[in-house]
């Protein structure tokens, strides 16, 4: 008899074994996110572009919400038919509702939200200086953008009890010195803010996460970098910025950021959640003191 019950439970356990080896086998091979739909901000050019692509060769239909209706309509163009653009602006709250809305109204489902959309701080590096207007207009966006996004996303992922949402934080909310305050404040927001919605989110089986990217020369970036080194030329701008960065042999692009994403929005990371995934080639993980010899004892 006893015999008998542990051959079953033998069995079962093989059973439920192999069922996790398939599982994990089908993440490995082919698409990674097939038959997923996902809507991302800021998806025009940059990060969100790359990743729209990345998801959309791994099965995704993706809705591109961006403020820039232009570059939105000829970035999901040239995505091709699995990707449709929706005209978004994160500071109002109701745009981002209907972003949501017009997912679910075109595909049925919204399987991965990726608030992406942010904007650079152009105030001086000074907190003496600095312009609380300016300071607010940030927070809008980069701040409380990602939260209204939250928000609605979750609203429809709740009844369902599933869902992936993603955020764009960033190596400068890590690290103070890196970026002017009012930045390096919006994004250390984000890392606090993906922690304490997953308090709540992972009882509704939603998992929510966010990346910190190093610097990467984007046209967001590449746009501030052009205000701070006046009548510097684009190559130089870009070498500055790859040359900022620590780990001998590559440099930090889109591309990296958008496997990063891909990763937290598959079965792969099926148990990942509040975590800050950072990208930055070791960065912000140590500090040299390059002690030349005449310094030693």
């Amino acid at each position: 008899m006893l015999s008998r019950a542990f051959s079953k439970n033998v069995s079962v356990s093989r059973a439920l074994l192999a069922q996790s080896f398939n599982r994990r086998l089908s993440t490995e091979n082919g698409r990674k996110l097939e038959g997923k739909v996902a809507l991302i901000t800021g998806a025009a050019s940059g990060i969100g572009r790359a990743t729209a692509a990345k998801f959309i060769s791994n099965g995704t239909k993706v809705v591109i919400a961006d403020i820039q209706h232009q570059l939105g309509e000829e970035t999901a163009k040239e995505l091709g038919p699995d990707a449709t653009f929706i005209s978004c602006d994160v500071t109002k709250e109701s745009d981002i509702s209907h972003a949501v809305d017009f997912t679910i109204s075109k595909h049925k489902q919204l399987d991965i939200m990726y608030n992406n959309a942010g904007v650079a701080c152009k105030t001086p590096r000074s907190i003496v200086d600095l312009d609380l207007e300016v300071f607010d207009q940030v927070m809008r966006i980069n701040v409380r953008g990602v939260v209204a996004g939250i928000k609605h996303s979750s609203r429809v992922m709740i009844p369902r009890r599933s869902g992936c949402i993603l955020c764009t934080a960033s190596v400068t909310g890590l690290m103070g010195g890196l970026a002017q305050h009012t930045y390096s404040t919006s994004k250390s927001a984000i890392i606090g803010i993906v922690k304490s919605m997953a308090a709540e989110l992972c009882r509704h089986g939603i998992r929510i996460n966010c990346i910190s990217p190093f610097a990467i020369p984007t046209p967001f970036a590449m746009e501030e970098m052009s205000q701070i080194f006046p009548g510097v030329d684009a190559q130089r701008l870009m070498d500055m910025v790859h040359g900022t960065g620590v780990l001998e042999g590559a440099i930090c692009e889109p591309i990296d950021i958008a496997n990063a994403a891909l990763y937290l929005a598959s079965d792969d990371a099926k148990y990942v959640s509040g975590h800050n995934l950072v990208v930055d080639g070791g960065f912000t993980s140590f500090k040299n003191l390059n002690l030349s010899a005449s310094d030693q004892l």
